[in-house]
């Protein structure tokens, strides 16, 4: 059986006259930290756009445990098990951060409206079944006494793994991530590196990121593609990608 959770395969969008994304492929094994670089503007989160079903690709083709998610919109990708997060926090900022991952399984279970107006022993159930996977979330998070908090007030930080915890809620084989560093300090940094682990190690995940910190990028990724105006430069293990003179010049320059 095989290990290659996701695959595109020779991906291509175009806006009009400009090619943002050229031939891209790849592929992400089980359980592992699969990153996309390259400097701003080189095509990184339209390809994200295009896997996550934000965006239909122009050409190409992209399977998700061999079957096809190429065109399909963002929430039927969601519901095969690919979800992501944002470059900017996109929260439910007026609702409480229990309540942003209670309205986050609203898919996830089958209690009829009937059962819930006649409040049937099944709608109870599914209900203290999604409470309980709150609670375990915030809990896993490090957030749970903030369970009652508007997300909007919550440290950027906080809310960055309340945003996480929306996602993994909903048992996805394949976590998308924009960015996740952007906007902490040091330590928090720190945290997340050990927390992309925790939730690959544990969950049975596979997690795909776009990054600029290159010491994240460095100390968590098991491969790194690198993107250079749309296109794919070099695919590679960590300390293959930093000594090629490819990804020097394109983050460098050259003389």
């Amino acid at each position: 059986m095989s290990d290659v959770v996701l695959r595109v395969e020779s991906l291509k969008m175009r806006f009009g006259g400009l090619l943002a994304v050229d031939s891209v492929s790849l592929q992400v094994q089980k359980n592992e930290v699969f990153a996309i670089i390259g400097p701003n503007g080189a095509g990184k989160t339209t390809v994200f756009n295009c896997i996550s079903g934000f965006y239909k690709p122009t050409e190409g083709a992209i399977d998700l445990h061999g079957q096809g998610l190429t065109g399909l919109p963002s929430h039927k990708v969601a519901q095969r098990g690919v979800v992501r997060t944002f470059q900017n926090v996109r929260l439910f900022k007026t609702l409480t951060a229990l309540e942003n991952l209670l309205v986050a399984q609203h898919t996830q279970h089958e209690s009829s409206f009937l059962a819930g107006l006649l409040n049937l022993p099944s709608y109870r159930r599914a209900e203290r079944k999604t409470l309980e996977a709150a609670l375990f979330w915030l809990d896993f998070m490090g957030i749970r006494e903030y369970a009652n908090r508007e997300a909007g007030t919550l440290a950027y930080g906080h809310q960055r793994r309340l945003e996480i915890a929306r996602c993994m809620i909903t048992k996805p084989t394949l976590l998308l991530l924009d960015e996740p560093a952007a906007g902490l300090n040091p330590q928090e940094k720190k945290d997340l590196a050990g927390l992309i682990n925790r939730l690959r190690h544990e969950f049975d995940l596979s997690v795909l990121l776009i990054e600029h910190d290159m010491s994240l990028i460095m100390g968590i990724s098991d491969r790194i593609l690198v993107m250079e105006h749309g296109k794919p430069i070099v695919t590679g293990a960590p300390e293959v990608v930093r000594a090629d003179p490819r990804v020097i010049k394109a983050y460098l320059g050259e003389e």
